[in-house]
């Protein structure tokens, strides 16, 4: 029997419905439109239209991926972080809305005071922080550090994609080494590193343990490592009155603000997420 896209809609959410899937409505959208080549706003424009069979085969396997776990961001290839496209795969974390409250906390310090930062991304992934505050930023310069090349190459495509050259630049780095000499000063420096507990690592939900690259996930001992190995020597790269910006995970909000606070850190806040844990601190350095 011939199908229309909405009845193949209406099939993926159900399934997706069944298997507790929160988001099966966002999500089926987005399967079956990978699956038919088309933008999820054409896919609308067509729902009365009836679909091939090939389309109904390719939307049923991508249906069994996600059913068996894998997260719709790697099986569709893309992403949307601060309202900006982004390309994602099995390299790289998927950018979460709770990183958004950063890129938005980090923005309120200088649009219309200085529109015209050099930013530092460390940690960078995708690319999604770096990219967010370049193109919010159009007189930006921004630096973004990872140390996956994999990484890498995805974040130089991300900045391809959204027009962002050449006041982006990715570099290969493990940021837990000193900063390089020549690369200048920062007015930000903004980071989401690793910050599960090792121990946590196997607790963590199917769909983030069995997929997300677990050296983007893993933090050390106490999840805290990348925030030690950055306050170690990387602030010295801010101008003075600069800021940083730290992504945490839940219960690490004080722990990071002593460590910035030993360092020299003025004006620390703690800024929660939108389900209220405490999920960014940053802080202002005032130089020597």
């Amino acid at each position: 029997m011939v199908k229309t896209y909405n009845d193949l809609y209406i099939r993926i959410r159900r399934a997706l419905r069944a298997a507790g899937v929160e988001a099966s409505s966002l999500e089926a959208r987005l399967l079956l439109a990978h699956a038919a080549g088309k933008t999820v706003e054409k896919l609308l424009q067509d729902m009365c239209l009836y679909c091939t069979d090939t389309v109904e085969a390719d939307a049923a396997a991508l249906l069994r991926r996600r059913l068996a776990g894998e997260p719709v961001a790697y099986i569709t290839g893309s992403w949307e972080f601060y309202g900006m496209p982004l390309e994602i795969n099995e390299h790289v974390l998927i950018p979460r809305a709770d990183t958004e409250v950063l890129v938005e906390k980090a923005l309120d310090k200088f649009i219309g005071r200085d529109m015209s930062p050099r930013v530092l991304d460390l940690c960078s992934g995708s690319g999604c922080i770096g990219c967010a505050i370049a193109r919010e930023l159009p007189a930006s310069r921004v630096v973004m550090l990872d140390i996956s090349d994999k990484a890498i190459s995805l974040s130089r495509r991300n900045v391809l994609h959204n027009k962002l050259t050449p006041r982006v630049t990715c570099i290969q780095m493990d940021v837990r080494s000193a900063p390089p000499v020549g690369l200048g000063t920062f007015d930000l420096i903004v980071s989401n590193p690793p910050y599960i507990p090792s121990a946590e690592m196997p607790e963590l939900d199917a769909s983030v343990r069995d997929y997300e690259p677990h050296t983007a996930l893993d933090g050390g001992r106490d999840g805290l490592d990348f925030y030690h190995a950055i306050l170690g020597g990387w602030q010295r790269l801010l101008r003075p009155g600069g800021w940083m910006f730290f992504e945490v995970g839940e219960d690490q909000a004080e722990h990071v603000s002593l460590l910035m606070r030993a360092k020299g850190f003025r004006q620390i806040e703690q800024i929660p997420d939108t389900r209220g844990v405490l999920r960014v601190v940053d802080g202002c350095w005032p130089g020597m």
